[in-house]
């Protein structure tokens, strides 16, 4: 049922599993180079992630089913971070989204090459996108 999630977990686990503590630290930067442009309009109180070191900021919208999500932050370990997660979750349904946890991030030792303030952030995200999910299925 959540096969798409547990396909782009997969998927994750070649690109990290390689990879030593810093290379992982130094591509989850590139990721977070790499993400969207975040409007800065959504740029708002409503839309913050609390719990968060650093600024970061989530909005989502549903269509056919399907939850799209954009994350920005202004660190970049923490774009990075929220990267990971948006690469996870995007285009999932809210079922997949409150169901399928991201057991692989544990399982490459994330949490554990960024500070525990960044580890929190991450795990707050996590959270707020399961919230945006929940709110979607109740709709």
């Amino acid at each position: 049922m959540y096969d798409s999630c547990l396909a782009k977990q997969d998927a994750l686990k070649k690109i990290f599993s390689p990879l030593n503590r810093e290379q992982k630290y130094q591509k989850i930067i590139e990721l977070g180079k790499a993400l969207t442009l975040f409007p800065l309009p959504d740029q708002i109180p409503e839309n913050q992630v609390h719990g968060c070191q650093s600024q970061m900021y989530l909005i989502s919208s549903y269509n056919d089913e399907l939850v799209y999500f954009r994350a920005t932050s202004d660190a970049l370990i923490s774009r990075g971070l929220a990267a990971l997660l948006l690469f996870i979750y995007n285009q999932e349904s809210p079922e997949t989204i409150l169901k399928c946890s991201p057991v692989i991030l544990q399982d490459l030792g994330i949490p554990s090459i960024v500070s525990p303030s960044r580890a929190n952030g991450l795990l707050s995200l996590f959270t707020r996108m399961q919230q945006h999910a929940l709110k979607y299925l109740t709709a």
